[in-house]
């Protein structure tokens, strides 16, 4: 009988961990007739919560402008509960990093379009993320960080 057991990844849970709007100059702003400008952010983060489960978490803010003044501030946390097991260290980087924020991803997308949306204002709707590449940046700028080891 063979002592490795099967690799197990399952998705236990996603669920909206955390969403704001602010509108901190309404209601003279949403008079003003110049487009605002917006500036979008993203971040995934991972951690263990249990023996062989992880929370991973993928943020999004979203900040209009017009001049110096802002619009509306979003901030969204979707988060996902996953059972990630017997798979070598090496692979849970990726796994962490990519696969588990493409399953999160969408549906952060649809809570930031709703939440702006029930705040009075169109949609705004976040691109499609290439999660390998933000991974690979990553990993590139903390190789380049950390000094060589000798």
């Amino acid at each position: 009988m063979s002592e490795t057991q099967d690799p197990v990844f399952q998705i236990q849970r996603v669920y909206l961990k955390e969403a704001s709007l602010e509108q901190p100059n309404s209601p003279a702003i949403l008079l003003e007739q110049e487009q605002p400008t917006v500036d979008i952010q993203l971040g995934v983060n991972g951690a263990a919560v249990a023996e062989g489960v992880f929370e991973v978490t993928v943020t999004a803010t979203v900040q209009t402008k017009i001049k110096d003044k802002t619009v509306f501030l979003v901030e969204v946390v979707q988060a996902g509960i996953f059972e990630i097991r017997n798979l070598p260290q090496e692979q849970m980087g990726p796994i962490m990093g990519i696969a588990c924020p493409q399953i999160v991803y969408p549906y952060l997308r649809g809570n930031v379009a709703d939440l702006i949306q029930r705040g009075g204002f169109p949609p705004v709707h976040l691109a499609e993320i290439n999660f390998q590449s933000m991974y690979e940046q990553q990993q590139a700028a903390q190789s380049a960080e950390a000094p060589a080891v000798q």
